[in-house]
C-alpha cells in the first residue's frame, strides 16, 4: 500500500529545526533536508520551508521517497543539535558485498505523479514502489529521511555530479559521488525502455531519511511486483540455474551453449540436448495412439525433429555370393558407392547362396559402416540371408521386427531355393523387405512366375506388429499389408536370344547398348503383362548384365556352358501410397569380383509419416556383442595401418656416418 507522510499532532509540540542547507542528524548521517512541498492536499513535514504556491508534478518532480521510519527512542534535544560534517572522499560501502550491484542500479523508483495518483486512490502502476503491509508508527520528530545506503552504490567511473543532465545541489554535506550513482539508475531506467526513475530537476533543499529496513524492504518489494524488470528476471533465472560444477572443470562449454542461463532458452548449456520445459512435463495427454498426442516418441513433432522433409535415406543391395568362402577385402564399394556423398539411413542387404560363416558376414558389414551404426536384426533361411542396419539414433523408432520364410522347392529340406521376408514399422511407415533366389534356366519362365505367387501367399506378415492400413490389405497378396515393400534378389530371369546376340549388343557403346539388352529381358516383358510383381516399379537400369563373370575377372562366362549373360539380379518396390518411394540410384559393383554375379544396390528416399505409440517397440534392442567386434576390428586395422605407415616412412631415411 502507498506510504504515508506523518505530520506532528497538536497535542506534542516539537522544536523547530533549523532548515539550513548541509546540517545532518549526528545519529546516522542522514540527509537532514527536506523537500518542498511539491502536491497539493500533502501535509508538510515538520522543517519544511514555507512556500507560496504549490507546483505540479510537471513543473516540480521530487523522488518519491515518503516511506515511514522506524519509531525512535533518542532525545529528541540531542538529535536537534546541528554540526557540521565532512563529506567523504568516496561513498562508504558498508554491505557492497552483501548487495546484487546490478539489482540496485536497475530497480525502479516511483515518480511524483504515480504517488499522488496512489494517495488519491487511483491503482498505482506495475512496477511501482509499494509496502506489502502497513508500516510501523513514525516517530513525530523524526519525518521520513533518506538512508545511507544511498552511499552503498558504487559510483561510476568518469560520471559527473549530475541528475538527468541538470546540476544537483544537495547541500554541502552530500558528495557529487551520490549525485553521479542516482545519474547512473536515471540511465540504466532509460535504456531500459521504461520511464525514468528520477526527475530531471531536484531542489535544493535536503532530502528525508529513511530506516534501513524500511528503505530496503521497499526497494525489495518492487523487484517482486515488477515482472518485467530486468533484475526481476535475472534473479529468477540465477536461482533455477544448473552448474557445470557437476560435468568437472575439465570439461569444455557445450557448442550450442544459450544465453546466461536462461531457462526460456532453446538451447542448452550444460547439454547438446534441447531442455525439457517443466510443463511439457506436466501435461498429460489421454489421447492414446494419437497421432497428434504432443510428446509421443512415434508423433509428428518427433518425426520433424529427425527428419524435417519426412524422407528417409535408404540403401538396398543384393548379391549371390556363389557360396564362396573367400570375402572381398573391402567391402566400401558396395555400402559406400563414390556417388554417394553421405551414408544413408538405413542399409538392407540380402545375400543368395551366402557364405557359410554367416557371422563373418554380419561382422564385416558392422565393421564397414563403423559405430554410427548398429545390426538391427538379421534372419537366414537356408543360403538365404538378410542384415538390417540402422543408424544408432533412429533404432528407439522401430517397432518390433519379424520375419517369415519360404520354400520353393519340392523337397522342402533343400533350402537353396526360396524367400525371406522382414517386416517392422518405422514412425508410422511399415517396411517389408523380401529377398529371393528363384528357379534357375533360360526357359523355366513358368516356373518362376509360380515362385512369386507362392511368395505372396506364403509370408504370414505382419504378426504382432499392427497393420498401417488394413482396409486395403488383402489376405492373399502380402505386399498390400505394407506401405513400402522392397523385393531384391537373384530372380534368374534371363535375356532371350541366345549368346551370340547378346554379345553383338555388348560391343556396341554402352549408352545404346542396355536399352537394347532390355528388350530381350524376360522379368521385363513379364512384368508389362502383369504376370508377375503386381504393382511394383523398377529403377531405370543403366549398368551392364551382372551375371555371368568368371571369377575374378571381368569377362563373361568363358566356359564350355557359355551361359548368356543376364540381368538376374534385380530390386523392384511397391509403394502404398502414390510417389512415397524416389529412387535416386540404381548400379552395380564392378569391382567385387569373388563371385560369378555382381552385386547390384539401389539408394532411394522414402517418405515416412508420423505413427502410434500403442505398437509393440523394439526398444533400442541391437546386437551389442556385434557391434563391440567390428569396432575391435576397426581399432586393430587402423594401427596396423599407421605402423605400416611408419615402418615405410623410417626405411626411406638413410643415415650418413
Amino acid at each position: 500500500m502507498p506510504s504515508k507522510s506523518v505530520s506532528p499532532g497538536p497535542s506534542e509540540p516539537a522544536p523547530q529545526q533549523p532548515a539550513a542547507q548541509g546540517h545532518l542528524p549526528p545519529e546516522g548521517r542522514m540527509l537532514g533536508g527536506q523537500l518542498p512541498n511539491t502536491d497539493k492536499g500533502l501535509v508538510p513535514g515538520r522543517g519544511s520551508p514555507p512556500t507560496d504556491s504549490c507546483a505540479g508534478p510537471e513543473q516540480s518532480p521530487v523522488v518519491p521517497l515518503h516511506i515511514p521510519a522506524k519509531t525512535s527512542t533518542e532525545d529528541p534535544q540531542a538529535a536537534a543539535k546541528p554540526f557540521t560534517p565532512k563529506p567523504p572522499a568516496r561513498p562508504r560501502l558498508e554491505r557492497a558485498l552483501s548487495l546484487d550491484e546490478k539489482g540496485w542500479r536497475s530497480r525502479r523508483l516511483r515518480g511524483s505523479r504515480e504517488d499522488l495518483a496512489s494517495r488519491n486512490g487511483a491503482s498505482p502502476s506495475r512496477g511501482s514502489l509499494q509496502d506489502q503491509g502497513p508500516g510501523p508508527p513514525a516517530h513525530p520528530r523524526s519525518p521520513p529521511c533518506l538512508s545511507t545506503s544511498w552511499q552503498e552504490i558504487p559510483t561510476s567511473r568518469g560520471t559527473v555530479g549530475r541528475v538527468g543532465g541538470s546540476p544537483s545541489s544537495w547541500g554541502n554535506g552530500v558528495s557529487g559521488t551520490v549525485g553521479a550513482s542516482l545519474d547512473t539508475l536515471h540511465r540504466n531506467g532509460a535504456s531500459a525502455g521504461s520511464t525514468p526513475r528520477l526527475a530531471s530537476g531536484l531542489p535544493a533543499h535536503l532530502l528525508p531519511a529513511l530506516d534501513w529496513n524500511v528503505a530496503s524492504n521497499s526497494l525489495r518489494a518492487a523487484n517482486k511486483v515488477d515482472a518485467d524488470h530486468a533484475d526481476f528476471t535475472l534473479r529468477l533465472q540465477t536461482r533455477l540455474l544448473r552448474t557445470h560444477s557437476s560435468l568437472g572443470p575439465s570439461r569444455p562449454a557445450s557448442p550450442l551453449a544459450g544465453d546466461d542461463g536462461s531457462l526460456r532458452s532453446a538451447k542448452s548449456s550444460f547439454s547438446l540436448l534441447a531442455p525439457i520445459r517443466a510443463k511439457d512435463v506436466r501435461d498429460r495427454s489421454y489421447l492414446q495412439g494419437s497421432l497428434l498426442a504432443s510428446g509421443a516418441l512415434m508423433g509428428a513433432e518427433e518425426l520433424a525433429r529427425y527428419f524435417p522433409d519426412r524422407s528417409v535415406a535408404l540403401f538396398v543391395a543384393t548379391w549371390n555370393m556363389q557360396g564362396q568362402k573367400e570375402l572381398p577385402p573391402n567391402l566400401d564399394e558396395l555400402l559406400l558407392p563414390p556417388e554417394a556423398d553421405y551414408a544413408q539411413d538405413l542399409y538392407v542387404v540380402g545375400v543368395q547362396e551366402g557364405c557359410s560363416d554367416r557371422r563373418e558376414w554380419e561382422v564385416r558389414l558392422q565393421e564397414t559402416l563403423g559405430p554410427h551404426y548398429v545390426m538391427l536384426h538379421s534372419a537366414a533361411h537356408g543360403a538365404l540371408h538378410v542384415s538390417v542396419l540402422i543408424r544408432r539414433d533412429l533404432i528407439w523408432f522401430c517397432s518390433e521386427v519379424e520375419s517369415c520364410t519360404v520354400t520353393t522347392r519340392i523337397v522342402s529340406q533343400i533350402k537353396t531355393k526360396g524367400a525371406l521376408g522382414v517386416g517392422f514399422t518405422f514412425f508410422g511407415t511399415s517396411f517389408l523387405f523380401i529377398t529371393s533366389h528363384f528357379t534357375s534356366g533360360d526357359g523355366k519362365v513358368s516356373e518362376r512366375l509360380l515362385d512369386y505367387s507362392r511368395t505372396v501367399q506364403g509370408l504370414a506378415l505382419p504378426k504382432n506388429v499392427p497393420d498401417t492400413c488394413p482396409y486395403r490389405s488383402d489376405s492373399a497378396d502380402v505386399t498390400t499389408r505394407f506401405d513400402g515393400v522392397f523385393w531384391f534378389g537373384d530372380f534368374n530371369f534371363r535375356l532371350s536370344g541366345g549368346r551370340p546376340a547378346v554379345e553383338a549388343l555388348l560391343k556396341q557403346d554402352p549408352g545404346a547398348s542396355v536399352p537394347a539388352l532390355l528388350q530381350l529381358d524376360q522379368l521385363t516383358r513379364e512384368m508389362k503383362k502383369g504376370t508377375i510383381f503386381k504393382g511394383f516399379r523398377e529403377p531405370d537400369i543403366h549398368f551392364l548384365p551382372s551375371y555371368k563373370f568368371d571369377v575374378g575377372r571381368d569377362s563373361y562366362d568363358t566356359s564350355s556352358k557359355q551361359r548368356t549373360p543376364s540381368y538376374t539380379d534385380r530390386v523392384v518396390y511397391r509403394s502404398r501410397h502414390k510417389d512415397d518411394i524416389c529412387p535416386l540410384r540404381y548400379s552395380s559393383c564392378p569391382g567385387v569380383r569373388t563371385s560369378d554375379h555382381r552385386p547390384v544396390y539401389g539408394l532411394f528416399r522414402v517418405r515416412v509419416r508420423p505413427g502410434r505409440d500403442n505398437i509393440p517397440l523394439a526398444a533400442g534392442k541391437f546386437d551389442r556383442e556385434l557391434y563391440l567386434i567390428g569396432i575391435r576390428r576397426r581399432i586393430s586395422k587402423e594401427i596396423q595401418r599407421q605402423q605400416a605407415l611408419k615402418t615405410q616412412h623410417s626405411s626411406a631415411i638413410c643415415t650418413v656416418s
